[in-house]
Formats: C-alpha cells, structure tokens, sequence
C-alpha cells in the first residue's frame, strides 16, 4: 500500500476538567491544555505499526482547525508519521462539513486507507467516518480492535454486545478504531526535534473548492446540573422511607 491518510483532532486534553463560558458561547480553550484527539492518537499508533511491518510506504496526518492545530501534527510527526496537513480555517465545522473536506483530500492523495478515531471526545458524534465512506463511495469499517492488511482487503474484527464480529473489506476504504486496539508510543525528545524538519503543508479550507459550510450549529452551552448532596440513612426503612420522599418508589 502507498498512503494512509490519519485524522488529528484538536480537543482538550482528557485530563481537564470541562468548563463552559460564562455566556453560555462554548468551551473554554483559553490557557487550557489541548492534545490531540485520544482515538485519533490510536489510529495514528495503528498506521505507524503498518509502516513498520512494510505494510505501507507513508503515513499522512490531517487536522482541520486554526494554526493552534499545527501542534498536534508536530506531535503526530514526531510519533513517526511522513508528513502532515493542516486545513486552515476558523470556522466552527460539523460532522458532514469536515467529511466533505477529508474527501478533497483523499482525492488530492489517492490514499488507499483512511484511518480515523471512531469519535471526537468534545462532539462524541461518531458520525464523520461514517459520513466520508458514504460521500466517497468505499467501503467501511468502525469500532476496529484488530485490522490485518491483505493485499487489497483489510480483515477488521470489532466488538459487539455479543462478542466478536470479524469483517473484510475491500480497499480503498475507511477504518474507525476503538480504544482496545492498540497503546500508543511516547514521544522521545529526539523525534520531537526530527519532527521540526518533517513537511506540514498549510492548505486554506476555501483553496479546496467545496461547501463544509455547517448544516448544524450550536446556538449555547450550558454545565450539567449539580448532583445534589447525597443523605445517611440508619437502616432499611430509612433508606425505603428517603425513596418514597424522592418519588422513586
């Protein structure tokens, strides 16, 4: 296989606490520790593993977000991917919007794979590899734990409530990947300053020629309601009795 193409997504890292704007516009980004995508950071591990095996001769990684974006590419290169893109534009995209430009660029490329995390963990959509193996017309496969390359197919095994679901493929394709299927590597100082020489070509959204206008927009933000302060209760029937009082039984 020649070219893998892997999407990076910019999100606040898991480790941070959530916190909306006061006027209720988004989240707060602002001095906050931003990383890429945990499932992208997967998919990227999976390709990488393929390149070792001699399975693929290049690895690509997309972001599609402002210049911010750029250093979750430098952190992809660094992982080991070839070379990086980063579609530049400062609007807010939905699932459909950011599928429609992936295709521009699979088309640009002629890649032969596009592996992507399975979701975002801000949008948890799970809806954007869906959408570009509909818009491009090639098979899919999502929630991977395990992908065996094969000449022009691909053996992907998900998980399902009943166990173990085993499909094949045919290439092109798109491949969402779930969390079992592999450790991502640590990044070493040394690659970090490798990465800096890597190229990351900087394409403006409206160069490519589509429509990733949003159908959907969010209109407001607002917090979870705060969990109420749990009671004690001595024994059963206190407990049967605090129940009652809530409606719950």
């Amino acid at each position: 296989m020649e070219k893998i193409l892997v999407g990076l997504k910019r999100v606040v890292d898991y480790n941070v606490r959530v916190r909306v704007k006061s006027d209720g516009s988004g989240v707060e980004t602002d001095g906050v520790k931003m990383s890429i995508n945990p499932f992208d950071e997967i998919a990227l591990e999976e390709a990488l593993r393929m390149k070792e095996r001699g399975e693929v001769n290049e690895v690509v990684v997309i972001s599609i977000g402002s210049s911010e974006s750029q250093q979750q590419l430098r952190t992809g290169l660094a992982m080991g991917a070839d070379r990086a893109i980063l579609v530049e534009t400062n609007d807010a995209l939905d699932p459909l919007g950011v599928a429609r430009i992936f295709k521009a660029l699979v088309d640009r490329e002629n890649a032969e794979l596009v592996l992507l995390g399975k979701q975002s963990i801000d949008g948890d959509n799970n809806q954007m590899g869906q959408m570009l193996a509909a818009i491009w017309d090639r098979p899919q496969a999502t929630f991977a734990s395990r992908i065996e390359l094969n000449g022009n197919t691909a053996r992907v095994t998900r998980e399902v409530d009943a166990g173990l679901e085993t499909n094949e493929i045919d290439l092109p394709a798109v491949i969402t990947v779930d969390l079992r299927l592999n450790e991502p590597r640590y990044v070493k100082l040394p690659d970090i300053m490798k990465a800096k020489k890597k190229p990351l070509d900087i394409v403006p959204a409206t160069d490519l020629g589509i429509d990733a206008g949003p159908i959907v927009r969010e209109i407001s933000y607002e917090p979870p309601a705060r969990r109420e302060r749990g009671i004690m209760v001595d024994d059963v029937a206190g407990l049967v009795a605090a129940l009652k009082d809530k409606g719950l039984i």
